[in-house]
């Protein structure tokens, strides 16, 4: 007897999902396809995918998960770190996180996700385009 065909996993299938608000590490995504990615906050914020955010990279020429540049006359050690508040599952497509600025509108799919994901295998992918 022959076992059925099984379609390979899909790269931007998340096989589990961490996110570690209480020690404030990260997201942690064990992918179907074997990938591993860690994403610390502050990334994730600078990386939100929202409309909002979006526009305000194209202002300035930055790639998501790239921090933007301070402002000049602003005290950035007094700039508290990005973390979020909550995190919830939006579907199973997607996950949405409130962050201590009060921003919440970035939905960051699970395709985005692995698009933007930042090991050293990935970025050096997208860099060679």
């Amino acid at each position: 007897m022959q076992s059925p065909l099984q379609a390979p996993a899909a790269a931007t299938d998340p096989k589990s999902v961490n996110v570690n608000l209480t020690t404030g590490t990260g997201v942690d995504i064990e992918w179907k396809d074997g990938h591993r990615s860690h994403y610390n906050f502050a990334y994730l914020r600078d990386a939100c995918p929202c409309a909002l955010c979006n526009e305000e990279r194209d202002k300035t020429s930055r790639q998501p998960g790239e921090p933007a540049k301070p402002v000049p006359g602003a005290l950035p050690m007094f700039k508290p770190s990005a973390k979020p508040v909550s995190a919830e599952g939006i579907g199973k497509y997607a996950i949405r996180f409130k962050w201590n600025d009060g921003h919440d509108l970035g939905i960051y799919s699970w395709q985005f996700l692995r698009e933007v994901c930042p090991c050293r295998e990935c970025a050096a992918a997208r860099a060679a385009g």
